[in-house]
């Protein structure tokens, strides 16, 4: 039996840059051809490879990596990270939590929480949900929109035509300074949506992360999809890529946000460094010391 090509599996989620994105023609329940036992053998196999791709690239420093996750509420972002840390050395991992912004993040512009967040270099970087949330929730819901504090003369119909504008730019430096991007939408259909949020509410566990904010962005199902159409659309680039992961099984969505970050990291030129005439010096005398 051949084992699952990641990167074939990622290509097939990739957006194209320029393509319209119609989240209709992308079924969440497709598990491209894997079982469980593929998914968890892929897991398996990943983590491994992730073990030596995180060390070159902590012990490079050259350059850094930025995986975004969106998703649905109960789409399974907490369960990608969770699986995704077990192939990394924490010291080269920081994670990072988006919530509704702050009022000192509200007296900012809405990419200054993101600026403070980005992975210094020889580390990887999870958003849990990003700066994309600045495209969404506001968009989908004018309140949101009236509690940012903006100059009324600059709320008008055009202001998510240049948010997205700004992203794709402030995407575009981030590249430019060697901080290597992929992006994730977790595609969760509304009935698998039902099942794990009546999940979390029946098990004593799990019922500490619900709000009721995600009932009522249930509500606008509809709404809020046609959001990430349209920033998905306007910000899929060469460099910084979306890839919409099918998450209606948790094995095979796991098993690809895994893949993503490995077939990232993979394209770049990681190597160990060797070590320079001063350190080989060190390592001698230190080697004599020692054996002495």
């Amino acid at each position: 039996m051949t084992a699952p090509d990641p990167a074939a599996l990622v290509e097939r989620c990739r957006v194209s840059p320029g393509d319209a994105v119609r989240l209709d023609d992308h079924d969440p329940a497709n598990r491209l051809g894997l079982s469980k036992a593929d998914a968890e053998a892929m897991l398996a196999a990943g983590a491994e490879r992730l073990s030596v791709l995180h060390g070159q690239l902590f012990a490079q420093r050259a350059w850094s990596v930025l995986l975004v996750l969106q998703g649905m509420d109960g789409s399974g972002k907490d369960g990608a990270i969770k699986r995704l840390a077990a192939g990394l050395n924490p010291q080269g991992l920081r994670v990072t939590s988006f919530a509704a912004p702050n009022a000192e993040e509200r007296s900012h512009d809405f990419l200054w929480r993101i600026h403070r967040a980005l992975p210094p270099r020889g580390t990887v970087g999870v958003f849990n949900r990003s700066h994309y949330e600045d495209v969404l929730v506001p968009r989908v819901n004018p309140d949101a929109l009236a509690g940012l504090g903006l100059p009324p003369s600059l709320v008008g119909p055009d202001i998510w035509t240049q948010r997205l504008g700004a992203i794709v730019g402030f995407e575009s430096t981030l590249a430019q300074q060697g901080i290597v991007q992929a992006k994730i939408f977790l595609n969760l259909s509304r009935e698998e949506q039902r099942k794990r949020l009546l999940a979390r509410l029946d098990d004593p566990a799990k019922a500490w992360k619900f709000d009721p904010s995600d009932i009522t962005a249930r509500d606008r199902w509809a709404e809020y999809r046609a959001a990430y159409e349209a920033a998905m659309g306007a910000t899929a680039t060469a460099a910084a890529p979306w890839i919409i992961v099918p998450a209606d099984s948790k094995p095979v969505a796991r098993a690809l946000v895994q893949a993503v970050l490995q077939v990232t990291m993979e394209g770049l030129d990681l190597l160990m460094p060797p070590p320079s005439p001063e350190r080989l010096a060190q390592m001698a005398e230190a080697r004599k010391q020692l054996a002495g």
